[in-house]
């Protein structure tokens, strides 16, 4: 099932990548409703993430790619998901780098000493908020293994993704190795992974894979192999 899946884009891709039945879900399903006569879904339904009108165990995996810091209440969601979901789901979120990079958080607490008020205008997305009036909510790793720990879950699976490069009028720009443009964009990412391969930089986005049923050697295999890092939870010993 994905969630706050506004235009049933990542349900599409998911079909389109050899997954046999997906559900695509949001608030409103007036677009879902056109992706589904488009031929793009094939399953959709309305769900308010904070409140998920499914059973427990109800769908195998829930993915959840760029509405997590839409939501009001975004941990409501994480317990709904975890709920549902029989095996697992999967968040895709700007990452919080001051949690990641140990320098910066050093800093931050330097300017917050000297001046209180000058950390917020270094720092100028520290409270970002959306027209429609949501807190723009970015994930760190930390937080999801104590969400898992507290859950007495076993595992969690965590990729560094870079995918923003967008700047006023990228979209008109033709992705082919003869453009210039194309190819200057190219070289940033590289530029920007490689960065983040060796921890001089956070990265823009983390993909984590919370598991509630413990992955099995095969996944646990592939998961590695596609850049991603395990973190096994150690059982709460007195439960």
């Amino acid at each position: 099932m994905t969630l706050g899946d506004a235009y049933g884009h990542d349900a599409a891709f998911l079909l389109n990548s050899g997954v046999k039945q997906v559900i695509a879900t949001d608030l409103s399903t007036d677009l879902l409703e056109v992706s589904k006569k488009l031929g793009l879904i094939t399953e959709y339904k309305s769900e308010n993430a904070e409140s998920i009108l499914m059973e427990d165990n109800s769908v195998d995996y829930i993915l959840c790619k760029e509405s997590y810091h839409h939501f009001p209440r975004p941990y409501a969601a994480l317990y709904e998901m975890i709920r549902v979901a029989n095996h697992g789901f999967i968040i895709i979120e700007p990452q919080d780098p001051i949690s990641r990079m140990s320098p910066l958080l050093f800093i931050t607490n330097i300017l917050e000493k000297l001046s209180p008020g000058m950390i917020n205008k270094i720092w100028k997305n520290r409270f970002s908020y959306e027209p429609v009036g949501n807190y723009v909510y970015k994930v760190s790793e930390r937080e999801f293994e104590k969400y898992a720990a507290a859950l007495n879950l076993p595992c969690i699976a965590v990729k560094q993704l870079n995918p923003n490069f967008w700047f006023l009028g990228c979209e008109k720009i033709q992705a082919k190795n003869t453009n210039h443009k194309f190819m200057a964009i190219q070289i940033k990412k590289i530029f920007r992974d490689m960065l983040t391969k060796f921890g001089l930089a956070p990265s823009q986005t983390l993909c984590i894979a919370v598991f509630k049923t413990a992955p099995s050697p095969e996944l646990r295999r592939a998961l590695k192999k596609d850049g991603y890092k395990l973190t096994d939870i150690p059982h709460n010993p007195y439960l």
